[in-house]
């Protein structure tokens, strides 16, 4: 695969080999995102909702702590809405700005209660307009909680997107709409879960672990690493002709 390669040619060849690393049954259920692992114990796009609510500007590790802490006691619109707010901040401690998201966690609750008779609704524009969902989280209900094809994008799908000349973007929401232009519409329901594995394993935003990445050959990033700057340094062995 060379650096002239189009985003569409290089997206089969990305896809194909990060699914072989992450996602070798091509199963969402089987993959290592916080998200990931709730669904495979309990298909609920609620919980799905309420664990991406808590994962913003915090750590998959501790969305992943919180969201179980917090789903063995109080696991629906009804019990959430109605909890404690003292017992909610408790519960999901492990993440950034608990206090805030016990807050955001309530209001989302009551309006699925008040608009939705409880259910989390299944299109992009009736998720959008609830409190505290932005596009990412959206995405990431109808990816996960659905099974429908979106791109949810994070720091990590934005990073890697850019390093690997699939986009040339400076924010996370024009990465997604470049994304969902350029790349066929059966890549979409993997991208998020391939690319934050990807992300958080590999392609690091500092210390990324190049010589363990297939597609230095387009990185962009990778002729700024030590590794591409000494080899541009080795010289040549000599030939030698024997006699």
């Amino acid at each position: 695969m060379s650096t002239s390669a189009s985003a569409r040619d290089r997206i089969e060849f990305i896809m194909r080999d990060l699914s072989r690393r992450y996602l070798p049954a091509g199963d969402l259920r089987e993959g290592g995102t916080a998200l990931a692992k709730i669904v495979a114990e309990r298909e609920d796009p609620f919980l799905v909702l309420i664990s991406t609510i808590l994962s913003q500007r915090t750590r998959d590790e501790k969305t992943e702590i919180a969201s179980r802490r917090l789903f063995a006691k109080y696991d629906t619109p009804r019990s959430i809405a109605d909890a404690d707010a003292a017992d909610l901040e408790r519960l999901i401690k492990p993440v950034g700005f608990y206090r805030q998201k016990a807050v955001q966690i309530q209001k989302v609750s009551r309006a699925l209660l008040d608009r939705h008779g409880g259910s989390v609704p299944r299109t992009y524009e009736e998720l959008i307009e609830l409190p505290q969902v932005g596009p990412k989280t959206a995405n990431c209900v109808l990816v996960y909680g659905y099974g429908e094809p979106r791109i949810p994008t994070d720091t990590h799908v934005h990073r890697v997107s850019n390093r690997l000349g699939l986009v040339r973007t400076k924010s996370p929401e024009k990465t997604e709409q470049r994304l969902m232009r350029t790349i066929p519409k059966d890549y979409w329901l993997h991208i998020n879960e391939l690319f934050i594995r990807f992300g958080k394993d590999i392609c690091r935003p500092i210390g990324p672990r190049c010589p363990e990445c297939s597609f230095t050959k387009f990185c962009r990033h990778y002729p700024r690493t030590k590794w591409a700057k000494s080899a541009r340094r080795r010289p040549e062995r000599p030939q030698v002709h024997r006699t």
